[in-house]
Formats: structure tokens, C-alpha cells, sequence
């Protein structure tokens, strides 16, 4: 091949990234070539000619970061990898969507080195980016000064029209505006084409006027393939440094193809046939597959030596950095690493037995007090501040001030989870999000995803019963409980104490993955430190508090661990000799051993569960012997004390249910 212009070899590599998107659908038969011929020119711009990594580093702490929020073109995204010289080899792209590759039909970000968060729910991506930008900014505000600037990053965005209309889109591009993220810049695949065909089906907004009342700066390129427009609109959102930045697309689905520009080259390989006019379109062999002409990958490939030496730049910056602020630097090094300081769990406070406490208000205390010695600790409230106690008293606002680690993230509980996962993401910090517990609802998903890519998140959920009252059953959860215990990878805490609580939250902080605690918000009598070895119990998921024999098993959870209680001295007085447990956490109580296990719920004894809420998941452990009392309906509006009495959730029906199980 003879020497190419710049433009000959940029359209080359735009190319052979396009050809090995369709490539690796085609092998697959199956997967998503629409977009990834669209906007291999977007991709190509933002990897070549402005992003800020290294494919041999790829978690370089200040690297800019690219979220495909747009999952389904994931082809586009492995495909651009590979080319860039990321630890993805092209036997792997050969295997993509399937068993034990690391080329998922949708990105998975422990699973593919590059793949900086977990896409595919539409919208999500979108909004974990705000997340990333939130953690940049803090990060920013923190370690920056006017010598020195150790964070300084952004985060890209590739979306598509079905991001935009999901909803969590709008929660978290109103709350981008709000905070003033002049980083974040999302590229919009504006291409009039969705699965079920135009867009104009049911999606006919003036998405430039609504970015521009949320504040955002907005664009328009009208083609895509001009990569000198592209060029242009990139550089002019890198000049806007408060508002977020919208650059709407006009790109064409499935470009080159011969069913270019309409739905059926959304999700669908294009076929032998289309594949090679693809080919031919391009300049390609349509007999050859996976072909990367060399200097197309050589042109790629400057993206390793670019990494490099914008990393050693950074290191020097950092080194000089450190001499002059040894401290901050230290900070810095530690929290990008995700390392807990020493000692740090010294911090977590107890709770004298003589005062009954609210779960949620010991929560805040625990919370400021770990703030003091982890000051990575940063989130908010879905504007539930004031009722789910998550606010640090020493810390500012930071929409005010970018340093203070309260961020107020509104009446979005979706958008507030997706960014707390994207916070996660991006290191340094250890976010939550909380609101009440009925509102998990709104932002399961994003739990969800949460531990799908075993993200640092904490989300801490408030007013978790029917305990609550007057409100009634539209904010009484009842199938929460059980609803969230399934999720795989997402560890779960319903502490019955101030204690509990305190411990619950260490050991979420010391596990290190996603976990939610469901708080109460009527007071609770606390637990005796003298007399409980609470905090390690609570570590090892379910734990003996009172055994005064083995005629029943009586366990529960949260506010009804006060009448197992009462229930086993009551039994214990009619000759019936109980063990009651505490179990604040199924899945830490999994992960133990048999015979742990079997010390806490004994072959042959029968067991009686209480919990102010759907009986679902306590049958593995009642079984057919045993009985669950709990609330398999929905909850009624009066006072909190007589909701609980007129379901059953009382110390009378735990002492009946426990005569009837040793009675069989």
C-alpha cells in the first residue's frame, strides 16, 4: 500500500473499525452492527485525536473516561480497544457474546480491560457518566491547586436515542446542569432511527431546547463522517468548562451497509450477502474477516506511546506535586487505590444501652463519624436530607463549593444510584445515595447494575416498614426486603439496633462492594455491648443473642428482633427453651461456613421468623416445619404501633407460632 494522506489513513482506520464491528456480529450471529457503522467517526475522533489514556495503563487514575452508554454497539467499543492496544486480543474479539469470552453482547467493566462502566439499560451509561464527572470534580476541588493540577480529566459519553428517552436520562441530565459539570461531553448518535423504525414513531422532541433548559451547552453536527465538524464541536465543548456539553449527531444506522438508514440494521447481522457490499463499500476484501490493514493499526496504535508519555507527564507533575504537599499527596495515592487507612474502624461509634435510638439516626452519627478518618465519604439524598439523616454537619455543599462532600441530588432516585455506581467508578471515593426504602422501586435497576459490576456504592434506604404508619401503603415497603436479597453480589443489612448499625456500616466499608441497609425510623431499643458480641456478629451475617435452649429457633431482622426477644423469655417461663438470633445480613450468613451455619439454625429444630414484611425469603430457613410471620399484603394508613399489631407483627404471635412448631 502506498503512503497515505492523513485523511486516506484516518478513513482507513474509521474503516477497519467499522469492518470489525460487523465482523465480530457476523461470526456471533447476533449483536448490534447499526450503530457501530454510524459512529466509528465519532469514536475514531475521541480515541485518536482527544482523549487522554494509555492502553497500557488503562487504570491511570487521570485518564479521561468513555462510557458507551449506547451498550448494544459494544462492537464498536471492543473493536476500538483492540485497534487502540488495550489487553484485549482479536481472539477474543473472535468470540464475542460468547460463553467465557471477555466480549459480553453488552460491556462489562470487570470483565473487559477498557470498559471503564457496566451499559446496556438504556440510560444507564448516560447517567453513571454524571457520576463520573461528580467524582472528577470533587477529586479536583480536593488535590488541585494553582501550582498543580493532579485531576484533570473528562468524561466522554457515546449515547444513542433510546438513552435519551428513558427517563433516568432526564433525572441525570437536569442534575449535570444543576452541579455545573463543564466535563462531562456527550456525543448523541442523532441517526432517526430506533428499534421498532423512525424515531418519529414516538420520539419527536426538540432535544436541542431541552439540554439548553437543562443548562447544558449544545451542537450540532450534521454529518457524521465530517471529521472536521466533529473536530470542531469537540474542541469547542472542551472550552466550556461550567456547562456539561450536548453534541447532537446526524449519523446514518448501519452506514455503507444495504439496508443503511433503517431499523433492520439495528440488531440484526447483516448477512453474507450484506456483509460483503459492506465490504465492497469500503475498499474491503469481502472475502477476508477481521482484516486490520497495518497502517491503519500502526495509526491506532500511537494511542500506546501517547499513554505513555502523557502518564510519565503526569508522574513528574505528581512527583513535584509531592515534595511540596507530601501530605495531600499521600491522601491522594491512598484513595485512589481504594486502601482504607489504619485503624480507620476505631472510628465507628457504640451506643449505651440506656437510650432506644432510630436506626436512620444512629446511621448519621456512624456516617459523620467515619467521615472524620474517611474523607473519600461522599453522597446525599434524592432531597430526603433531612428525613434519611445522610448529610455530613462538617462538610459544605457541593454545588457551592466542588470540596464539600454533601451532594444534593434531588427528587432522582434512579439518576442518583446510576451516578453513585458511576462515582464508584471512577475511584477515590466511597459514594451513597439514599432515599426511602419503598423508593428502591425507582432505582432497583441501578442496584442492579451496581452489583453487576461490583461497584463500591452504598445505598442506604430509611423508613423500612409499615412501622412507619400514617402514611400508609404507597410509602410502607413490604416486598422490598426479599425483592433486593436476590440480586446476586449485592449484600444486604437490616440492623435492629444503634449498634447493628454501626457495625453494618463497617463491615459494608471493609467488604468493599455494593451494599444497602434498610433503616428504621422509629426509635429501638439498643443492644447491651456487655452482654452481645454485636459487631461480630453482624460480621458474620445471622448470630446467637439469648439461647436458652433448643426446643425452637427463633430469628429475625431489624425492629422485630426486640419482640423475638421478649418472645424467648416469655417461652422460656411456659418451659419452652428458644434461641433467638439476629440476622441483619443473608448474604454475609451464605458465605459462611456449613458448620457455622449449622450452630445458628440446627438439623431438627424448628424455626420461627419474624419481619415486618413479605415472607418470601425466610422459607430456606423456616422450611416446612417452621413459620414465617411476616406481611404478604399490603400495609394500611394509621399510626405505626397499631399497623404492626393488626398484621400480626407482635410478640404474642411469635409465642403462638413457637408453641404450635414444638407442639408437631
Amino acid at each position: 500500500m502506498s503512503e497515505l494522506s492523513q485523511q486516506e489513513l484516518d478513513q482507513l482506520s474509521i474503516n477497519t473499525l467499522r469492518l470489525l464491528a460487523v465482523d465480530q456480529v457476523e461470526k456471533a450471529n447476533s449483536g448490534h452492527p447499526g450503530a457501530p457503522l454510524g459512529c466509528a467517526p465519532i469514536t475514531y475522533t475521541l480515541f485518536h485525536k482527544f482523549m487522554k489514556y494509555s492502553p497500557t495503563n488503562s487504570l491511570w487514575s487521570d485518564r479521561d473516561r468513555f462510557v458507551l452508554s449506547n451498550g448494544h454497539a459494544s462492537a464498536l467499543l471492543y473493536g476500538t480497544l483492540h485497534l487502540a492496544g488495550f489487553n484485549l486480543p482479536l481472539e477474543e474479539l473472535k468470540q464475542f457474546r460468547q460463553w467465557g469470552s471477555i466480549t459480553p453482547g453488552h460491556p462489562e467493566s470487570h470483565e473487559t480491560d477498557g470498559v471503564e462502566v457496566t451499559t446496556g439499560p438504556l440510560g444507564q451509561g448516560f447517567a453513571e457518566a454524571v457520576g463520573l464527572a461528580i467524582a472528577e470534580k470533587h477529586l479536583g476541588a480536593q488535590f488541585n491547586n494553582d501550582k498543580f493540577k493532579i485531576v484533570d480529566h473528562y468524561t466522554y459519553v457515546l449515547c444513542g436515542d433510546g438513552c435519551l428517552m428513558e427517563g433516568i436520562s432526564h433525572e441525570a441530565a437536569s442534575l449535570a446542569g444543576t452541579l455545573q459539570l463543564g466535563k462531562l461531553i456527550v456525543l448523541y448518535d442523532d441517526n432517526l432511527i430506533s428499534l421498532d423504525g423512525p424515531t418519529d414513531l414516538s420520539y419527536t422532541e426538540d432535544v436541542t431546547k431541552r439540554f439548553e433548559a437543562y443548562d447544558w451547552q449544545v451542537q450540532y453536527v450534521g454529518d457524521g463522517n465530517d471529521l472536521t465538524e466533529l473536530t470542531k464541536a469537540i474542541e469547542a465543548a472542551k472550552a466550556e468548562h461550567t456547562k456539561p456539553s450536548l453534541i447532537r449527531v446526524r449519523t446514518v444506522i448501519g452506514y455503507g451497509a444495504p439496508k443503511a438508514g433503517t431499523k433492520s440494521v439495528h440488531g440484526e447481522p447483516l448477512g453474507k450477502d450484506g456483509t460483503k457490499a459492506a465490504k465492497e463499500f469500503f475498499g474491503f476484501d469481502p472475502e477476508k474477516s477481521f482484516e486490520i490493514p497495518e497502517p491503519a493499526l500502526k495509526n491506532w496504535r500511537e494511542a500506546v506511546t501517547k499513554g505513555e508519555k502523557a502518564i510519565a507527564d503526569w508522574h513528574e507533575r505528581f512527583d513535584a506535586y509531592k515534595k511540596e504537599f507530601p501530605e495531600l499527596a499521600a491522601q491522594y495515592e491512598r484513595v485512589s487505590s481504594e486502601k482504607l487507612p489504619e485503624g480507620w474502624e476505631k472510628a465507628l461509634p457504640t451506643f449505651p444501652v440506656e437510650k432506644a435510638v432510630a436506626t436512620r439516626n444512629a446511621g448519621q452519627i456512624v456516617l459523620n463519624k467515619l467521615g472524620e478518618v474517611l474523607p473519600e465519604l461522599a453522597g446525599g439524598a434524592a432531597d430526603l436530607t433531612s428525613s434519611t439523616k445522610t448529610i455530613f454537619k462538617d462538610s459544605g455543599n457541593f454545588h457551592l463549593d466542588a470540596k464539600g462532600r454533601n451532594i444534593f441530588f434531588g427528587v432522582r432516585e434512579f439518576g442518583m444510584m446510576a451516578a453513585v455506581n458511576g462515582m464508584s467508578a471512577h475511584g477515590g471515593v466511597i459514594p451513597f445515595g439514599s432515599t426511602f426504602f419503598t423508593f428502591s422501586d425507582y432505582c432497583r435497576s441501578a442496584l442492579r447494575m451496581g452489583a453487576l459490576q461490583h461497584s463500591r456504592s452504598l445505598y442506604i434506604f430509611t423508613h423500612d416498614s409499615v412501622g412507619l404508619g400514617e402514611d400508609g401503603p404507597t410509602h410502607q415497603p413490604v416486598e422490598h426486603l426479599s425483592s433486593l436479597r436476590v440480586i446476586p453480589e449485592l449484600t444486604d443489612f437490616r440492623p435492629a439496633d444503634a449498634n447493628e448499625t454501626s457495625a453494618a456500616w463497617g463491615a459494608a466499608i471493609e467488604r468493599g462492594g455494593p451494599a444497602w441497609m434498610a433503616l428504621s425510623r422509629q426509635d429501638l431499643p439498643t443492644l447491651d455491648l456487655n452482654k452481645y458480641k454485636v459487631f461480630e456478629g453482624v460480621k458474620k451475617g445471622a448470630y446467637i443473642l439469648d439461647e436458652y435452649g433448643k426446643d425452637v429457633v427463633l430469628v429475625s431482622t431489624g425492629s422485630e428482633l426486640q419482640l423475638v426477644m421478649k418472645a424467648g423469655e416469655e417461652l422460656k417461663a411456659a418451659g419452652i427453651n428458644a434461641t433467638v438470633v439476629s440476622m441483619p445480613s443473608f448474604k454475609i450468613f451464605e458465605e459462611q461456613s456449613p458448620e457455622y451455619k449449622e450452630s445458628i439454625f440446627p438439623k431438627g429444630v424448628p424455626v420461627v421468623s419474624i419481619e415486618a414484611a413479605a415472607t418470601m425469603s425466610w422459607y430456606k430457613y423456616v422450611g416446612r416445619d417452621g413459620i414465617a410471620i411476616g406481611i404478604d399484603r399490603f400495609g394500611a394508613s394509621a399510626p405505626g404501633p397499631l399497623v404492626l399489631e393488626k398484621l400480626g407483627i407482635t410478640v404474642a404471635n411469635v409465642v403462638e407460632s413457637a408453641k404450635k412448631v414444638v407442639k408437631k
